[in-house]
């Protein structure tokens, strides 16, 4: 059993072939490294040379600060590069009227859709952990436990997974690749950014209409923040970040939250990245959604010339 034909197909090999073999890729490999050690650089100086160190020792606190502050750079390197990688995928192959004769090949929908998208984060992977000497720098001084370092990766993972499929649905829903990318990071604004800003509005508006005699255990707007990129991460970080986002003013600090931030936010997010693939695979054949509505409007108002078919007409 020829196992490399199984777990790749034609499609996912040529996209391997054509990206990872280019010397875009390793300039851009190479630039995304470089930023990051820059940038890791910087916060160490900014970190030692401030005066949060203990008399010449570096305290673990410090350290733990440090990777907090590389995985949120991490975090918006990647809702910066992603949607760049993905959403122009199924438009750039209409563009170069490639994309009929991929679909002409025996390769089924979910097949090109699954393939484009596996090569796209692929590319994210492999820039991802290309920056783990950069993390190794943290693990010097203490503070920070592999199994931490595992979890936000992982959480990376999810995060391009969840942009790549919003990209590769508007790459497939727009026929222009410009517009499917300024949509894309409009819709990664709305998650990055958006979510966070109405938290923050309904915040300050739960504060406004306080109601001091019965106020509730939880509060709702925790909920808000449990959509956001960022306050998923921080629950990662710190546990008991979820119970404070939570707990309104008044509340009883001894009770647990009603959910983990990271948790709903895998959750909900999961039903986005279905419905978002589930569209894109539907919407790649147009041709296919034509024909079958037209057969459903066939079947519901048939023409003169379908209901005479198969009649035999009388012999004069």
């Amino acid at each position: 059993m020829n196992w490399r034909s199984i777990l790749i197909n034609p499609v996912l090999d040529k996209e391997f072939r054509l990206r990872m073999r280019t010397p875009r890729s390793a300039i851009s490999l190479l630039a995304y490294v470089l930023v990051m050690g820059l940038i890791a650089m910087g916060i160490i100086y900014v970190s030692t040379s401030g005066g949060m160190g203990r008399s010449g020792s570096f305290d673990p606190m410090v350290s733990r600060i440090i990777f907090y502050a590389l995985s949120f750079a991490q975090l918006i390197m990647i809702a910066f590069m992603t949607p760049a990688l993905t959403a122009g995928v199924i438009s750039g192959e209409r563009e170069k009227q490639t994309l009929s004769m991929l679909l002409t090949t025996q390769q089924s929908s979910a097949t090109i859709i699954l393939s484009k998208l596996l090569s796209s984060l692929s590319f994210m992977t492999l820039l991802i952990v290309a920056t783990m000497p950069v993390y190794c720098i943290v693990f010097i001084y203490g503070g920070v436990s592999p199994k931490q370092l595992v979890v936000v990766f992982l959480f990376y993972l999810f995060i391009m997974l969840l942009l790549g499929s919003i990209g590769i649905f508007f790459s497939t829903l727009f026929k222009r690749t410009i517009i499917a990318v300024i949509v894309t990071y409009g819709v990664g604004l709305v998650i990055f950014l958006g979510t966070g800003l109405i938290y923050l509005f309904a915040m300050a508006m739960t504060q406004v209409n306080y109601n001091s005699i019965n106020p509730p255990e939880f509060s709702w707007i925790g909920y808000i923040l449990g959509l956001n990129p960022g306050g998923a991460l921080i629950s990662i970080f710190e546990p008991s970040f979820s119970k404070t986002a939570f707990i309104s003013r008044g509340g009883n600090m001894g009770t647990s939250a009603p959910i983990e931030l990271w948790l709903e936010f895998i959750i909900v997010y999961s039903v986005v990245i279905v419905l978002m693939l589930w569209l894109a695979i539907r919407y790649i054949r147009p041709v296919r959604r034509r024909s079958k509505d037209f057969d459903m409007m066939e079947q519901n108002f048939p023409s003169e010339d379908s209901g005479n078919e198969g009649k035999i007409e009388p012999q004069q």
